[in-house]
């Protein structure tokens, strides 16, 4: 039996906001459509829900779809309701995020309704089309939350590492310069790192020892 119901029936997309740190900068995944409405504008990667899928497959989808990127573990982030954020009709977004490494990232490819797609810079973002300035605002309040009380930053670092390199991703993160002597004692009292043994020299300054997780099985991808 089929049931008709009398409520008019909101639509449902998903919409994807991907991090990454590019030459120290933390950046952000977006695609210029090439549909109405806002054609020409840059926007995140999303799409509507299909009748038949599942929320955290239409967002792997739309993904793959607009950008090619794909295997990105993806975390819901919030779900976006307001009566006018979509000029076509009563849309309901649910978002997702993810912090992706650089290395571990395949170039981008436009693909599906996206015209172009490229990386911009968190601090210097375009004109964003529908309420995507704000979920990318949410994401990011999102990721400096979690770097008080989880390992997330250290899924950007290889397996040994400096101080100061660990401190740009953090800054990266934050968008803002910290104190070296307070970034270093607070890291080093997690007790979440150990010296390898070895030591890097960078150019005239004096070497700079190595570090590493000491259990990397633990480091947060995105949880």
């Amino acid at each position: 039996q089929t049931f008709s119901y009398r409520y008019p029936h909101p639509a449902v997309t998903t919409d994807v906001v991907v991090f990454t740190i590019r030459d120290g900068r933390l950046c952000t995944l977006l695609v210029k459509r090439a549909n109405a409405p806002y054609q020409g504008s840059w926007a995140l990667p999303g799409g509507f829900l299909d009748i038949d899928e599942d929320l955290d497959a239409c967002a792997e989808r739309e993904l793959a779809e607009e950008t090619g990127l794909t295997d990105v573990y993806l975390e819901q982030l919030f779900t976006f309701g307001r009566t006018d954020r979509d000029p076509r009709e009563r849309v309901i977004s649910v978002t997702y995020y993810a912090l992706v490494p650089q290395h571990a990232l395949s170039t981008p490819r436009a693909a599906s309704d996206a015209a172009a797609v490229g990386w911009f810079a968190f601090e210097d973002l375009p004109e964003l089309a529908f309420d995507h300035a704000e979920i990318i605002d949410m994401a990011h309040r999102r990721l400096v939350a979690k770097l008080d009380y989880s390992t997330i930053a250290f899924q950007f670092m290889p397996e040994a590492f400096t101080l100061s390199e660990l401190q740009c991703v953090y800054e990266s993160l934050l968008n803002q310069p910290l104190d070296k002597r307070n970034f270093r004692k607070r890291i080093l009292s997690l007790d979440l790192i150990e010296e390898t043994g070895c030591q890097r020299r960078t150019g005239k300054h004096r070497p700079a020892r190595e570090y590493r997780v000491k259990h990397p099985d633990r480091v947060e991808i995105i949880k």
